[in-house]
């Protein structure tokens, strides 16, 4: 099992490194098949609620694409109109909602619709909204650094995390969602995540200042592991360990890139947010 593990890693991981490295549509790709399997594997995962899982899939697809071809393939599909991007995803949001509804009406079978829809929707609209803050970083001027803080940093403090759990761990996270986490393993991922951001955005990148990338680790150290305790919480309503078997030796590829769903989008902000006052004045 370890084997396998490190032999994954071995060939993943260079493969990332190069995907970021590259960015463009390159690691648009990356994202894009990453979040095909998170829906697909979500999707088999809901199954007992008997998602509307070909048509989620199809659309969550779609929306993906749509997401990334006005600025990576030179395609203007709305050609003179103008919208802001709020606009773009409350569209997006109530034309998804929309042809879940009209599946439903045609289907003729109103018990448990608003479950199936509700299931439907999060996996069409909210894997491929979240996954695509990814995109939106590598595209920001110094992105390709910030993408690699991002994953190094998730891989540092979910070793941590677990490591230190496993050792000294004695008080439960959330023993109903997930049993093997505690508190202890929880603070050590805050910790180190806190510390390495701290090295590779200050000190090896030169991004930024100390309290800025302590900030920036903070942000990805809580997030991460709550967005990994969402994921289980999904997982805990289906009974399963793991949200699939695609990826050797370390489950499915829900379970390996959950941490960015909540994390990606805040981080994502506070860099905007540090861009436009200015605070970003060692990049």
């Amino acid at each position: 099992m370890l084997k396998t593990r490190i032999l994954t890693a071995l060939i993943g991981i260079p493969i990332i490194f190069i995907c970021i490295y590259i960015g463009g549509w390159l690691f648009f790709s990356l994202m894009f098949l990453i979040n095909f399997f998170c829906v697909k594997e979500y999707l088999s995962i809901c199954k007992k609620y008997q998602p509307h899982t070909t048509a989620s899939l199809i659309i969550s697809i779609l929306y993906f694409i749509s997401l990334g071809l006005p600025q990576h393939f030179q395609i203007n599909y709305l050609g003179p109109i103008q919208l802001s991007q709020s606009a773009v995803l409350m569209a997006y949001a109530v034309l998804i909602f929309l042809v879940f509804f009209v599946i439903e009406v045609i289907h003729n079978n109103p018990e448990k619709a608003v479950k199936r829809i509700s299931i439907s929707f999060l996996g069409s609209f909210f894997f491929p909204t979240t996954l695509y803050f990814m995109v939106l970083i590598r595209d920001l001027y110094n992105g390709m650094a910030y993408i690699f803080l991002i994953f190094v940093t998730v891989w540092i403090l979910d070793t941590a995390a677990f490591a230190v759990g496993k050792k000294f761990g004695k008080h439960k996270l959330s023993s109903n969602i997930s049993p093997k986490k505690t508190i202890e393993g929880a603070i050590a991922g805050i910790v180190f995540g806190v510390l390495f951001s701290v090295v590779i955005g200050t000190y090896v990148f030169n991004l930024f200042y100390a309290w800025q990338s302590a900030i920036l680790g903070l942000v990805i150290s809580v997030l991460g592991q709550f967005s990994d305790l969402a994921e289980s919480l999904i997982k805990r309503d289906a009974g399963i360990k793991d949200s699939g078997t695609i990826v050797p030796g370390h489950g499915g590829v829900l379970d390996r890139f959950d941490s960015y769903f909540f994390a990606a989008p805040i981080v994502y902000y506070v860099l905007i947010f540090l861009q436009g006052f200015n605070l970003l004045t060692k990049g």
